[in-house]
């Protein structure tokens, strides 16, 4: 095929049964100048898709992890912009066309990425949850530790669409991490490049039965860890939201069944915010009434 203008890199390990899908979602792009890269991180046994000219698939034959993945996938990427597309998750048919007319119309200082909205469905293909992502964050914040505008969502990170160079140039997705690789990597990238957020659902994130990194409570915990660590004088220096991202870290550790660790974690966030922290639970006991 001709150069293409986007690529879209897809990481997998042993899900035969989710792949395709996602395959499909990306390769039936209302744009055509796009490629689709598969990264097969290590499977049990290897990828097997049909093959389309506008597919390629990479094999490792040992598991580099999902930032390792991606980063090969990066590589190996031949457009000059990119997109990530997880396995079991599949984007709508507007995504690409959706990102790239909205970076044609962009005033903020370059380089300039993009997000999209995206829907959480449940094992029965219902909509349980659409979230948006906030209008702008110019070059230079901090992306999800700048406060956020009502109605908003800063969980709409897996819509990025960047310069492939952009993401090279800030050392690409840091291997060291197995979960919080999306939130590492947008607090490296605002500060250079501008963000800005379009209201509209370009993607489909499945909830479904099976492994995932993202509820593993070790896997979880460790990356929670290790962000902090990593990023902690930028962390220290919005109390507000760092209080807001160990508050709802530890929401999640209770909804694991993680209880003792939980309110641990929540007494942390306490520390860190106490005012915003109980707002937070108040609004949390109102919904359960």
């Amino acid at each position: 095929m001709s150069q293409p203008l986007l690529s879209i890199i897809i990481p997998t390990r042993d899900r035969p049964h989710l792949l395709p899908h996602a395959v499909q979602s990306a390769i039936k792009q209302t744009i055509n100048e796009i490629e689709v890269i598969v990264v097969d991180d290590g499977s049990t046994q290897p990828v097997s898709l049909p093959e389309h000219p506008q597919l390629s698939v990479i094999r490792l034959s040992e598991s580099h992890g999902g930032a390792g993945a991606r980063n090969c996938g990066t590589e190996a990427a031949r457009g000059r912009w990119i997109t990530y597309l997880d396995d079991d998750d599949r984007l709508l048919p507007n995504m690409v066309a959706v990102s790239l007319a909205a970076l044609t119309k962009a005033t903020l200082p370059a380089p300039v990425g993009v997000i999209s909205g995206i829907e959480e469905v449940n094992a029965q293909g219902e909509v349980i949850s659409k979230r948006i992502p906030p209008p702008s964050r110019p070059r230079g914040c901090h992306f999800s530790l700048e406060n956020l505008e009502p109605g908003y969502s800063y969980n709409t990170k897996q819509t990025l669409v960047v310069e492939r160079e952009v993401i090279q140039q800030i050392g690409g997705w840091d291997e060291a991490f197995r979960s919080r690789v999306h939130s590492d990597l947008f607090l490296r990238l605002n500060p250079v490049c501008s963000l800005i957020g379009v209201p509209i659902v370009t993607y489909k994130l499945f909830l479904h039965i099976g492994d995932r990194v993202s509820v593993n409570p070790t896997l979880r915990q460790e990356s929670f860890d290790r962000l902090i660590n990593k990023h902690q004088m930028l962390f220290e220096a919005h109390s507000k939201m760092f209080a807001n991202f160990v508050y709802e870290h530890a929401y999640t550790l209770y909804e694991l069944g993680q209880t003792s660790t939980a309110f641990s974690t929540l007494c942390r966030a306490m520390k860190l915010h106490p005012l915003h922290t109980l707002r937070r639970l108040l609004h949390y006991w109102v919904k359960g009434l």
